[in-house]
C-alpha cells in the first residue's frame, strides 16, 4: 500500500493506550501520512514508555485534560477510553475546537449520543465513531455476496462473537455497571448490531436474553438478540465470553442458497503479533478459513475479502481535508448510526426485563 505525501498533516492525539489505542488507533494513524501522531494520553508509566519507544517524537501525557490543554497544537482527538468517559471527553474536545473520533460504544445512552451530534453540528466540528468492524474481511465478503444473486432473498442472518474469557481482564470492566457501559452487549454487541443494521436496515428487538455467567460479572457476558428488520430479514445475534466451542461467525440463509463462515478477522491479532497496516500480509486471511457458499451437497469455498481498517482513517482524512463538517464527503461512520445501535441496546434491556 502506498500513499501520496500530503501538504498538511492532521495533528492527532490518542487518549487511552490500552487495546483500543495501542492496537487499533495509534498504528493506523501512524501508518497514514495524512496524519501526524503527536500525543498519546495514558496514566500508566509502562504504556507511556511503550508508546514513546514505538512512535518516535510522540508526546505522552497522563489524561484527556492534558490533551485538551494542548488543543491549540492539535486538529483531532481520538478517544479510546472506557465508555463512561466518552461523553464528557468528546463534549469537552468539541467545545475546545477539535474534531473527534469516539471508539464504540459511542456513549452509554442514546440521549448522550444525540446531544454530542447536536453539539458537533452547532460548532461545525467533525464527529464520528470507530465502528472498525465494518471493514472486517468477512463482513466485506458478506456485503459483496449480498450485492449479487447467489443467496437469493435472504431470510435469516446469524452473527456471533464468541470467546473463551473466563476471567475479566480489565479492572474497569470488572467494576463497570450497565450505566458505565459495562458488559458484552455494549462491547462486542455494538459491532454485531451495527453490522446487522448496515446490511439489512432498521430493526426492532423481538427477543433478548442477557445473562451474567462469570462469577464476578456485574452486567452481561452471554447475550442473544433477535432483531426483526423492516426489510423482512430476521437477525440472530449472539455474543458470549464463556464459550468453550465457537460456532460460525456468520451464517446467512436465502431462497437460493446459504453462506457459512467460521473464524475471526485477522487484523487485530496481526497487529498484536507485531505486524503493521502497511505490511503486505495485513488483513489477508489464510485460505483455509474461507467460508462456504451454496447448499448442502453443493458447497464451494468463497475466499475472504482483504480486511481494511485503514479505510476508516482514509475516509476521515478526506472529510477533514475537504473542509471538515461543511464538506459534502461522507463520514467514515455517521454518528446517527451509532445512536441507532444504542437505541437497540436500550430496547434489548427493556425486552429482557419484561421477560423475567
Amino acid at each position: 500500500m502506498t500513499w501520496t505525501e500530503p501538504e498538511r498533516r492532521i495533528r492527532t492525539a490518542v487518549v487511552g493506550y490500552g487495546l483500543s489505542g495501542s492496537v487499533f488507533h495509534a498504528p493506523l494513524i501512524a501508518a497514514d501520512p495524512r496524519y501526524s501522531l503527536d500525543v498519546i494520553a495514558t496514566s500508566d508509566a509502562g504504556r507511556q514508555a511503550a508508546a514513546t519507544q514505538r512512535y518516535q517524537g510522540v508526546k505522552t501525557v497522563p489524561d484527556g485534560d492534558a490533551v485538551l490543554a494542548l488543543a491549540g497544537d492539535l486538529d483531532l482527538v481520538v478517544l479510546g477510553t472506557p465508555p463512561a468517559t466518552h461523553f464528557p471527553l468528546a463534549k469537552a474536545a468539541l467545545e475546545t475546537g477539535l474534531d473527534v473520533v469516539v471508539d464504540k460504544p459511542f456513549a452509554v445512552s442514546s440521549g448522550e449520543g444525540r446531544e454530542l451530534i447536536a453539539l458537533a453540528e452547532r460548532l461545525g466540528r467533525v464527529l464520528t465513531v470507530f465502528q472498525n468492524r465494518r471493514w472486517d474481511g468477512d463482513f466485506l465478503t458478506v456485503r459483496k455476496l449480498l450485492a449479487g444473486e447467489a443467496l437469493g432473498a435472504v431470510t435469516r442472518f446469524e452473527s456471533s462473537f464468541e470467546r473463551w474469557s473466563p476471567e475479566i481482564s480489565k479492572a474497569w470492566k470488572a467494576s463497570a455497571t450497565a450505566a458505565d457501559g459495562g458488559g458484552v452487549l455494549f462491547d462486542l454487541g455494538t459491532h454485531l448490531i451495527d453490522q446487522a443494521l448496515q446490511l439489512f436496515g432498521s430493526a426492532t428487538v423481538a427477543h433478548a436474553e442477557l445473562q451474567a455467567r462469570r462469577p464476578h460479572e456485574k452486567v452481561d457476558d452471554d447475550v442473544f438478540l433477535v432483531l426483526n428488520h423492516e426489510s423482512g430479514v430476521t437477525s440472530h445475534l449472539s455474543m458470549n465470553l464463556l464459550c468453550a466451542q465457537q460456532g460460525p461467525r456468520f451464517r446467512l440463509l436465502g431462497s437460493n442458497g446459504g453462506f457459512t463462515k467460521h473464524g475471526i478477522d485477522p487484523q487485530e491479532p496481526f497487529i498484536v503479533a507485531g505486524g503493521g497496516p502497511l505490511d503486505a500480509e495485513y488483513g489477508v486471511e489464510a485460505p483455509e478459513w474461507a467460508g462456504t457458499l451454496g447448499r448442502d451437497g453443493h458447497l464451494d469455498p468463497l475466499p475472504t475479502e482483504r480486511g481494511a481498517y485503514p479505510e476508516f482513517y482514509r475516509l476521515l482524512a478526506a472529510k477533514i481535508d475537504d473542509g471538515g463538517a461543511s464538506s459534502g464527503l461522507p463520514l467514515p461512520v455517521d454518528p446517527a448510526d451509532a445512536v441507532q445501535v444504542l437505541e437497540i441496546i436500550e430496547s434489548a434491556r427493556v425486552v429482557d426485563s419484561a421477560a423475567l
